[in-house]
């Protein structure tokens, strides 16, 4: 019986359990690309290089920095301002207190991967990709060993 269940709401469960990760959810936004700046050297140790999207999805368009870091900073490369691109992307904040004593706060937008819209996958609104699960092709196999007994051990 607790096979025959499981097995007959499997699509249930792997939402479920889609759902109690949220915590590692893949931030994503298509926009239009406006600006690629250069890449900066910022120090010895670490480079970094920004651009900006355009995104009109609401009725106030905005204009978001996005930060490429290291190795990433040729992601960009390979678009031209006017393509509709869409973004993955990290939030990082940080604190800093100046000399002063005074305490501020900053954000940034680290952006890690970078495809052209028309390439995107679909995505559920939990920011997955829709086909990340493997098909479940025959789930008899779980089922019908030939004991009345459902379960299996």
């Amino acid at each position: 019986m607790l096979i025959n269940a499981f097995a007959t709401n499997l699509p249930v469960v792997l939402s479920l359990l889609n759902s109690f990760s949220n915590h590692t959810l893949m931030f994503n936004i298509t926009g239009t690309l406006k600006v690629k700046m250069a890449e900066q050297q910022v120090s010895d140790r670490f480079r970094k290089r920004e651009f900006v999207l355009s995104d009109n999805s609401s009725q106030y368009p905005q204009q978001l920095c996005f930060q490429l870091v290291q190795d990433k900073c040729g992601l960009i490369d390979a678009f031209n301002p006017g393509d509709e691109i869409r973004v993955f992307f990290n939030l990082r904040g940080r604190e800093w207190t100046s000399p002063k004593g005074e305490v501020k706060y900053f954000n940034t937008i680290d952006a890690w991967k970078i495809e052209l819209a028309s390439q995107a996958q679909p995505v559920n609104n939990a920011g997955m990709s829709m086909n990340t699960a493997a098909p479940v092709s025959d789930v008899s196999s779980f089922t019908s060993n030939g004991d009345s007994d459902d379960l299996p051990f």
